[in-house]
């Protein structure tokens, strides 16, 4: 009876322990110069690639799991694989870049999925258009260092007012139609505070 009762007194004081010193978050800033974003997009006969440069961010991480975070993109700096779709990707067909130079992400749940794996679920914001989107990611900590990556994150422009181009809005467009999604590879470095 008495090995029970300190057993139950042991449990009650670290409820009490952990009730009234919760685990405290960790905010990791993204480190712009090591972080990158890359994006793809087909369309009939061929397809392009390129970057977007990320302007800042924050990870929060708590305990051992990532509990939330945000990061903007400065659309102004999206490059492609040839100089004249650059240049159209910054006008009012796509990005319109110089009325919305900036994009965001906001992250609004994060599920564990394994060792180092998570489902993320955020809000994607682009030309004052905002939506959600999931994805898996592998998230990896160590020595005040946060890692998180993700790859083949499909995008459909067309709910961000892009539709240039679009079979959706142009059904007659033929073999000039550029496809509704688009991917996004991520590769975000964060530094401890």
């Amino acid at each position: 009876m008495k090995k029970t009762s300190t057993t139950l007194s042991l449990i009650a004081c670290m409820f009490f322990m952990t009730a009234f010193n919760p685990i405290k978050d960790d905010i990791y800033t993204v480190d712009v110069e090591r972080s990158t974003i890359e994006w793809s997009a087909k369309k009939v006969g061929g397809g392009h690639a390129g970057t977007v440069k990320i302007a800042g961010g924050n990870l929060i991480y708590t305990g051992k799991a990532l509990k939330s975070g945000s990061f903007q993109m400065n659309m102004s700096s999206i490059t492609s694989d040839n100089a004249r779709v650059t240049t159209h990707l910054k006008s009012d067909d796509f990005f319109s870049t110089e009325k919305n130079p900036m994009s965001k992400f906001e992250i609004t749940k994060v599920t564990s999925a394994g060792a180092d794996r998570v489902n993320i679920t955020g809000n994607l914001s682009i030309k004052g258009f905002t939506h959600p989107v999931t994805f898996p990611a592998t998230v990896k900590q160590q020595k005040g260092v946060l890692v998180a990556v993700a790859s083949g994150i499909r995008v459909d422009r067309t709910k961000y007012d892009i539709k240039f181009r679009s079979k959706t809005f142009f059904g007659d467009i033929g073999d000039k139609a550029i496809d509704d999604e688009f991917e996004l590879s991520i590769n975000l470095t964060a530094k401890k505070g």
